[in-house]
Formats: structure tokens, sequence, C-alpha cells
């Protein structure tokens, strides 16, 4: 699939504060004509300074009329969802970057994916689609993060990190060069992973140590 960047008019679904933060996102990277579709529409009619002109259905009804769409949902079950019937549905998916974010030009980035202001991502790392990599977080070298990942704010993984899909990484959380992350696990806010982690798990602490499986 094509790593679509830039257009005239991008269609975001999801109105929620996760969404206000990526049509910003978008604006500064040069998109224009930005709209929302949310299930709460007519009740919800705007999100910020953008207009919400339907539901979910009406978005996947009228897909040719933007260069660009993009999941806004935070919930990483619930945006890779949507994300993968938009791309069933023949969406243009768009991928955002914000401009004072670093990607280099020998990592992958994939589709439906948002890099927001200050991150950073290094050479050789491989990133899925309807990823996260938000606002100061950084993904080092050679780190591979499944498709519908979440890497919170400040938030650092070193040298070859590998993250499964769905997994959400933590406000202020640390990942020790190395460590593998399982499906669908939550690192807590500010914890050190210094040990790998299995699938569908919660980890808080320095070190992280699981809680409970899921």
């Amino acid at each position: 699939m094509p790593r679509l960047t830039r257009g005239s008019s991008l269609a975001l679904l999801g109105a929620s504060g996760h969404g206000r933060v990526v049509a910003d996102t978008a604006h500064a990277a040069g998109w224009s004509g930005i709209a929302f579709f949310d299930d709460r529409f007519p009740a919800l009619r705007a999100n910020g300074p953008w207009e919400v002109r339907g539901g979910s259905e009406a978005l996947f009804e009228t897909l040719g009329a933007y260069d660009g769409v993009l999941v806004a949902i935070g919930d990483n079950a619930a945006r890779l969802r949507h994300h993968l019937r938009l791309r069933e549905a023949g969406a243009l998916i768009a991928t955002i970057v914000h401009p004072r974010a670093w990607v280099s030009p020998h990592s992958r980035l994939g589709p439906g994916s948002v890099v927001m202001a200050g991150a950073m991502i290094n050479i050789g790392a491989e990133i899925g689609e309807a990823v996260i990599v938000n606002t100061s977080a950084s993904v080092d070298h050679d780190c591979v993060l499944g498709d519908g990942v979440h890497v919170s704010p400040g938030a650092h993984l070193a040298g070859g990190v590998t993250v499964g899909e769905g997994a959400w990484i933590g406000i202020g959380a640390s990942v020790r060069h190395g460590i593998r992350i399982g499906a669908g696990t939550l690192v807590g806010a500010g914890a050190a992973v210094v040990r790998d982690l299995p699938p569908g798990v919660t980890a808080i602490g320095c070190p992280a140590r699981p809680l409970n499986r899921t």
C-alpha cells in the first residue's frame, strides 16, 4: 500500500481528544480540508475547529471525496479494527508525520500511522499499520512495532525492541535494548522494562513486572 503523506482533503474517523491532536498534526503537515466522522453525530457536530460531517457509515459512503483517510481513535483494538475495514473498502489510507518529528528515511512507516511532534524514529525501525508514536516518544534503531501499537508521550524504546500487535507503551515508560513485548500487553506509565513481557499482560513498576494475564 502506498504511503500517502499529504493531500488536499483528509477524513478522520473518531472525534476525540486524540483525534483533535491528529487533526492538528495533519494541519501542521500540510493537509487541508480536514473533517471528522464519528458515530456520536448529530449530537456531536464539531471537534475543535473541525466539522463532524457524519457517522462512520457516512464516511464509507463518501470515501472517494477524500485524498486521504485515517482512523484517529486512541484505543488500539478499535483503531486497528476500523483501519482494516477502511483498507478492505479501498480507502486511500494516510500516514501523518508532524514536521517537527524525525523519521529516518531508512526506516519503514506503515499506512494509517501517526508520528506526533518531537517524536523520533531511527534507522532500521519497522513500524506497522495504524501505529501511534506520540509526542516526544522515541523508537530507536531496528525496533519492530506491530500493527495497532501505541507508544505514548515521552516513552522511549532502545534499539532492537520488538512490540507485538496492539500493545500499549505507557507515558514516560522506557524499554531496554533487545526486549520483546507481547501482543496486547500494556506497559504502565513510567515503567522500566528490562525483561521480556508475554502477550496480554499489564506490567508496571521499575523494573516492570506483570500484574495479570488478560
